[in-house]
């Protein structure tokens, strides 16, 4: 049976967003979406570029609010930043488990943008990593 997951931060449009990419590419089998509480108005190219980088192509991605998904049932939701964690809305719909692994936003780090785009890379890897260790420890 394929395992749903949904993937949340505030604006959706960096660290839900990679985490998204990197869960579909880690497991092709898995259903994965992210959301926002207060989506953006774009995915940030950053993220795009990070991404692009890893061999993974988020750029038709778009923002989307938590509120698509309110009356859908997810085998795992996962919170990214605590903001959404803080605010998450009550899900009409089954959450099987329900997780917080925060991340630093790379989108407010300062610097030139070589100096962002490394942050956003740094952020990818820890994404990976971490999502990756709790998808295969939770059985998927």
């Amino acid at each position: 049976m394929t395992k749903r997951i949904l993937v949340l931060c505030t604006g959706n449009s960096a660290r839900s967003q990679m985490a998204e990419g990197l869960l579909r590419a880690m497991d092709p089998s898995l259903d994965v979406h992210s959301a926002g509480t207060d989506p953006a108005p774009r995915v940030h190219p950053l993220a795009v570029e990070a991404m692009r980088e890893a061999g993974i192509d988020i750029s038709s991605h778009t923002p989307k609010s938590v509120s698509r998904y309110s009356d859908e049932s997810f085998d795992h939701m996962i919170t990214v930043c605590s903001g959404a964690d803080g605010t998450c809305p009550a899900f009409t719909g089954r959450i099987g488990h329900r997780i917080h692994i925060g991340f630093e936003d790379p989108a407010a780090a300062p610097g030139s943008t070589e100096e962002q785009l490394a942050v956003f890379r740094r952020v990818r890897d820890e994404i990976k990593s971490k999502l990756g260790a709790y998808i295969w420890t939770s059985g998927k």
